[in-house]
């Protein structure tokens, strides 16, 4: 089982190691990034196995909506640090039980993710030579 500690993140605080961090306000709260997010959680790792892996459980968490169930507020919402580790401790745990699926679904994520990317970068090569091709006719 992976060992980590999950902290509120504080501004313009640097951590030293492994590190993702967790939005917890708004809507998209529960998704996971390398880099702080202003409103964050922060969870701090010994090694970077053990954070590549949890990142990735994270990733499916908020993709698939989970923690939307705790979100509280009215205008801006968002999510508790205390409901955040009990349910995200439990998950974990949860979800490493089955350790040789998850290392799978890793790896399917990881090519849908670089496939993403690859499609992306793609449409905006689409789009600038659309505009190109649309300037040469304004220019004549």
């Amino acid at each position: 089982m992976p060992n980590f500690i999950i902290k509120t993140h504080q501004k313009g605080t640097t951590y030293k190691g492994n590190q993702i961090f967790i939005l917890n306000k708004g809507m998209n709260s529960g998704k996971p990034q390398k880099e702080p997010f202003t409103n964050s959680f922060v969870i701090i790792f010994l090694d970077e196995k053990d954070a590549e892996t949890v990142y990735w459980l994270a990733y499916s968490l908020w993709k698939s909506n989970f923690w939307h169930q705790f979100l509280i507020g009215s205008v801006i919402p968002f999510l508790r640090i205390k409901d955040f580790k009990k349910d995200f401790d439990s998950k974990v745990n949860e979800m490493m039980q089955e350790h040789e699926l998850h290392q799978k679904q890793i790896q399917a994520l990881r090519l849908l993710e670089q496939k993403e990317d690859q499609l992306n970068k793609n449409i905006i090569l689409i789009n600038e030579m659309k505009r190109v091709i649309l300037y040469s006719y304004c220019k004549k």
